[in-house]
Order: C-alpha cells, then sequence, then structure tokens
C-alpha cells in the first residue's frame, strides 16, 4: 500500500483516505474476495488516528460499499450495486455541509467534561441553584392561578410580561419604551441570532470587542459576515479606535456588552459612552447592547446601561433573567424600533411559534412581586462574596504569576498569566486535578489568559479551585 494522505490539502484525511478505498475497489486494488485492512493496520500504516479510519469506513459503509461484522472484520459489499440494500445517508456528509458551523473544539471540550464529570466547576456562566430564587418561583407557581393562555400568544410575546418589563426597565434601567417595541425571546443568545440573521448579511463589516463573549459564537462565521476586533481595557473600549475601524472597513453595527464585559469584567466608562453615541449617530451604525449583568454592581455606583442614553433609537438593547434569576426560565428581551422589532418577530415566529406562555407567567409575577429587589440585593451580595474568594485565592496560590483587573459587578475575572504556559497542556492538567476554567483563546485573546467564573461554586469550591488550578500550573512548569 503505497498511498500517502496529503496533509497540507483542504480536504480532510478521512475522506482522502475513503476515496482511496473507493477507487481502489473500483480498479481491483482491493479485491471483493479478502478483507479489508483492519482500522488498527491502517492507522500505524498511514501514521493517522484510528479515529481517522473510523471516520473514512463510516463513510464507506454509509455507501453501500463495506460491510463490518464484529469478528469478521471489514469486507467489501456483496451487494455494491445496492440492488437488495438500503443505503444509509452519509451523515458525515451532511454534517459538514452544514451552513451552521459547530462550537469551537475546545468549548465542546469544556461542556461535555462539565457534563460528564463532576469537577469544580470555574468555567460555566450560569448561577449556582442556590443563587435561584427558587421559593419565590415555588410561591408563584404553588399558590396564584395561570390566567394565560396554553395556545399560541402574541408573537412579540406575552403583551402583560411586556408591559411588566416596560415598568422594570424604566425602574431599574432608566429605559423608556412601550410593549410594542419589546420582544421576548428564549434568552439573550436568540435575540442575538436573529438580529445576525434578519439584520446583517454576508460580507457585512461589525465591530466586537477584544477578547469578547461573542468570539466564540459560531453564528457570526456562519453568516459569513466579517469581524472586526476593539481592544478592551478597564474602561472598555475606545471609540477613537472604533472611528478608526469604521473609516477602514464600514462597519455596519457594533456589538457591546458594556456593563461588566464578560470575560474581562471592564465597565464601558461614561465619556466613551457619550463619545459612542455620537460616532453611531453620525455615521448611523446601530448599536447592540447585551445587558447581562447591570444589575450586579458591587458598590452601588450607577449603571445604567447606552439604551438609557439613547436619544434617537440607534441602540437594539439585549437583556435577560439567565444571569440574574435563573437560566432555565429562557426569558430573553429585545428593545428597538418597532420596524426592527416586528421584523425579528417574523423571524422568531417561523422558529418557534412564539414564547412558552407558562415561563412568561412565572417571569412576569416574579418581576412584579416584592421579592424581586430582595432576590437582587442578596444576589449581588454573594457575588461580591466569591469574586472577593476568587481574588483572595489567586493572590495566596499564584502571588506575581498572576495579573487581573478586580471586576466591580457581573461573574467573570479576566486572568493574565505572566509566565509562559501551553494552553492546552494546562486545560488539561487541571481537568485531571478536577478543575475547569475557559482558555483566553477561546474568547479572541491571547494564549496568556484565562478565564474564572465565579457564579457557580461557593466560597470553599472557589478555593480548592484555584489551588488545584495553581497545582496544575506548576506542575507543567517542571516538566
Amino acid at each position: 500500500m503505497d498511498w500517502k494522505p496529503d496533509r497540507n490539502a483542504k480536504k480532510p484525511i478521512y475522506k482522502q483516505l475513503a476515496e482511496y478505498i473507493e477507487n481502489g475497489i473500483a480498479d481491483g486494488t482491493f479485491p471483493p474476495d479478502k478483507p479489508l485492512p483492519s482500522e488498527r493496520f491502517l492507522a500505524n500504516k498511514l501514521q493517522i488516528n484510528r479515529s481517522t479510519v473510523v471516520a473514512a469506513y463510516d463513510e464507506l459503509e454509509s455507501n453501500g460499499l463495506i460491510e463490518r461484522k464484529r469478528g469478521s472484520g471489514t469486507t467489501i459489499s456483496k451487494d455494491i450495486w445496492g440492488m437488495t440494500k438500503k443505503r444509509v445517508p452519509s451523515w458525515n456528509r451532511y454534517i459538514e455541509a452544514g451552513s451552521f458551523l459547530p462550537n469551537l473544539p475546545v468549548t465542546q471540550r469544556i461542556r461535555k467534561e462539565m457534563e460528564e464529570h463532576k469537577l469544580i466547576n470555574l468555567a460555566s456562566g450560569e448561577l449556582s441553584e442556590d443563587l435561584f430564587p427558587i421559593d419565590s418561583l415555588r410561591e408563584i407557581i404553588s399558590t396564584r392561578s395561570f390566567i394565560g393562555s396554553l395556545g399560541y400568544d402574541h408573537p412579540q410575546g406575552n403583551e402583560i410580561l411586556r408591559k411588566t418589563i416596560t415598568k422594570h426597565v424604566k425602574r431599574y434601567r432608566r429605559i423608556e419604551t412601550n410593549p410594542s417595541s419589546i420582544l421576548i425571546t428564549s434568552g439573550a443568545q436568540q435575540a442575538l441570532y436573529l438580529i445576525v440573521q434578519c439584520l446583517l448579511k454576508p460580507g457585512d463589516a461589525i465591530a466586537l470587542e477584544e477578547p469578547s463573549y461573542y468570539y466564540s459564537l459560531p453564528v457570526f462565521k456562519s453568516t459569513g459576515i466579517r469581524p472586526f476586533y476593539l481592544p478592551v481595557d478597564k474602561d472598555g473600549i475606545n471609540p477613537d479606535d472604533l472611528l478608526q475601524l469604521h473609516k477602514k472597513h464600514r462597519i455596519r453595527m457594533i456589538f457591546l456588552n458594556p456593563a461588566f464585559q464578560n470575560p474581562s469584567g471592564a465597565f464601558l466608562h461614561k465619556n466613551r459612552r457619550e463619545k459612542i453615541l455620537e460616532i453611531s449617530s453620525e455615521y448611523g451604525i446601530p448599536i447592540v447592547e447585551d445587558d447581562p449583568y447591570s444589575l450586579t454592581s458591587f458598590n452601588g455606583g450607577e449603571t445604567y446601561p447606552l439604551k438609557s442614553m439613547d436619544e434617537h433609537g440607534n441602540v437594539l438593547y439585549i437583556s435577560s433573567l439567565s444571569k440574574i434569576v435563573a437560566s432555565g426560565l429562557r426569558i430573553g428581551w429585545i428593545i428597538g424600533p418597532k420596524p426592527v422589532i416586528e421584523r425579528l418577530s417574523d423571524a422568531k415566529q417561523q422558529v418557534d411559534f412564539g414564547h412558552a406562555s407558562f415561563t412568561q407567567w412565572i417571569a412576569n409575577d416574579f418581576l412584579e412581586s416584592d421579592d424581586f429587589d430582595a432576590h437582587i440585593n442578596c444576589l449581588v451580595k454573594r457575588l461580591e462574596n466569591r469574586r472577593d474568594q476568587i481574588v483572595k485565592s489567586l493572590r495566596f496560590y499564584l502571588k506575581d504569576d498572576v495579573d487581573f483587573y478586580i471586576p466591580q459587578g457581573g461573574i467573570h475575572l479576566w486572568c493574565k498569566i505572566k509566565k509562559d504556559f501551553n494552553e492546552i497542556q494546562l486545560l488539561e492538567e487541571s481537568i485531571k486535578r478536577g478543575v475547569i476554567y475557559v482558555p483566553g483563546s477561546t474568547l479572541g485573546s491571547s494564549t496568556k489568559y484565562v478565564r474564572f467564573t465565579f457564579a457557580r461554586e461557593n466560597e470553599e469550591n472557589i478555593n480548592e479551585g484555584i489551588k488545584r488550578f495553581a497545582d496544575a500550573f506548576y506542575n507543567i512548569q517542571h516538566k
């Protein structure tokens, strides 16, 4: 067998191997009376992973060219022309042909590890269950009558809930709006997806923060739009950078997470907010403001969103209850100009026929109740305690080998490792020791950074998690 894979080709190696074997079946290189080479033999012979050979054989089997039987090995199909045998679709081809890209491999790995193993979780952006207002939500379910419809609701979401959100954003976020300018979504993620799909087209240039949670989302690349990045410091992005970027690339939309940004924890300075809104108005560039964390300020300072300063309707405002109440409610919303909301609502109808009425009812009653204020106050205090613990633990276990900005709200701490290290090796070593976090490269930064999230674990586990991370870090330093 003289064939070798072309490792520089764009075509995956498993596809190259499948085509080679398919051609070999046709020209007699692989005779029908002899078994095909074993997966292990081919992997060793070609110096490739066995999983690559398995994928190639899966492809050939789905096309009806080979048969695999336990104990008998892999043979050429006796019904190769498909006269009697039904053929299985080549699912690998369909998976690769889809236009919606999968998550980054590291992101998939982190999610799988969190699902399958009990690890100290400093990666997930979800609140721990003890931070949910579970007693208040149970009381709503058990003591109040459900008065909504179990049929399809209004395309923009339940009108009562939209009226409640109107009052909520006016009180807590100083946003003046009305129910007709609000669309209820399945969390902020769906809101973002609808905006990208409906308001942008392939080739459009957009501005994203760097680092940014958005960097890890395939939705931007799936739609063929071109992201350009704006560096973030402790005061957020620099408006001058935005201006230069627009003059060079004609930016069509700006995506910002101004309050306690994910992952840096930065809070966009008021002067910069004003300048960004001026640029938006001068050049007609819409801003998408993602605001999951503004109610989690630890110092009690003003954290009102960009939308509260928006006098011309340039800002599409996204928020949700996922990071402050419970992720499982799947309640988010978009506030924007009525024609935009109607366009997004029409698209949402095509996807899911509108939002679930039962969770809208629960969300409405909780936002209306006195328990909401008490819950937020308790949540902020407990998150602050966890923030203080992770700062203390990092300083104790890693001392001068780390540098970080202490966030004044939110749930993330962005940490720079001063010594050189192999990012994948450190992640693997940390997982072995029972702790997981998010590597900086998945969020668009250099490999010298990691993101720790302190919303998922209590103070004791946070301390133990940072200790295990430090042990992993110093272990690989000595290898």
